[in-house]
């Protein structure tokens, strides 16, 4: 890894009179998270009037603050020139398009060819942000829209609307079965005990919400809007089918494929090849870090599954 020394300087206003050095600091400087600036203080990187002062030493307002901030490349995984759906950019965020079937980040199996590696050639910076960026992940077989951050102010504010549920992620999706309403899942997450690559419903696990809503019902499937309370590991997937309502296509928790009775053998082969969860990240919100604004982006559903909802049309409208 190679370390980057950033020379940044400020003045404690008078307004912070009386204030810990490193709360007037978090404030002043809100692009590093507080546990980075405490560290910084402590190994003797921050001088105010020249002099090296401890966290919970109380400022006067008026100091000169110098701030060595050293900041360590955080990935060494490499750029690639790959084709990048950019939405939105600036200075602290980029927003992209996901297509089903890229794998967000690179590991074991998928060493390159990954949107991280598409963004590193995009963003060199990245390379200096704790995974390269990425905040939350989607699926490698789901589509849609996802948040990079570009800077550390970028990452500190996102990463804490995240820990607090501000952060508005909705999805569309297909379920095998007919759904009555829509409801919420609350049920806890962790890893399946026994099936390391999958997810389960587990006591122990940690806290999940899910709130889905009916869009249209189809004959033994049913189209639906998914929003994200929490966002664990293949939470909607785990959630629909714990609630034996499985994602149509998925791999993992979707079981046995099923056709409607009756249901002709060009509907048959168009559920039979839809082989990827039905599931696409259509909507992002979020504060923006450095203005505050609320943003939001909404990307249409892909090809593959406006084609799935197309086919699920026909058949409902011939077997009337």
């Amino acid at each position: 890894m190679t370390t980057t020394t950033s020379h940044v300087t400020t003045k404690i206003p008078p307004e912070m009179a009386g204030y810990r050095l490193d709360k007037a600091l978090a404030e002043l400087l809100p692009e590093y998270s507080r546990a980075r600036l405490q560290q910084w203080i402590r190994d003797g990187h921050v001088q105010v009037n020249a002099e090296v002062l401890r966290g919970r030493d109380r400022v006067r307002g008026g100091e000169d603050v110098v701030l060595l901030a050293q900041t360590e490349d955080q990935v060494d995984w490499t750029g690639q020139s790959l084709p990048l759906s950019v939405l939105y950019e600036d200075e602290d965020v980029i927003i992209v398009n996901k297509p089903a079937g890229l794998v967000v980040h690179p590991g074991a199996g998928n060493p390159d060819q990954t949107l991280v590696n598409a963004l590193l050639h995009y963003a060199p910076e990245l390379a200096q942000l704790p995974r390269a960026g990425i905040i939350h992940r989607i699926d490698k077989d789901t589509s849609g829209v996802l948040a990079v951050a570009r800077s550390l102010l970028g990452h500190t504010h996102l990463v804490a609307q995240l820990q607090a549920h501000t952060i508005v992620r909705e999805y569309q999706a297909v379920v095998c079965g007919v759904l009555v309403s829509g409801g919420t899942v609350n049920l806890p997450i962790a890893r399946h005990p026994t099936q390391r690559v999958r997810m389960a419903v587990v006591r122990s696990g940690k806290p999940a919400v899910t709130h889905y809503r009916v869009i249209q019902r189809y004959r033994a499937h049913t189209h639906i809007r998914a929003r994200l309370e929490t966002g664990r590991t293949h939470q909607i997937r785990v959630h629909l089918s714990h609630e034996r309502y499985p994602l149509l296509g998925d791999p993992l928790y979707g079981g046995r494929l099923r056709y409607p009775p009756d249901s002709s053998e060009v509907f048959q082969k168009v559920l039979h090849d839809f082989q990827r969860q039905a599931l696409h990240a259509e909507r992002l919100g979020f504060q923006h870090p450095r203005t505050g604004d609320y943003m939001e982006w909404v990307v249409p559903l892909p090809e593959d599954m406006q084609q799935l909802l197309t086919a699920l049309a026909d058949d409902m409208r011939l077997k009337n």
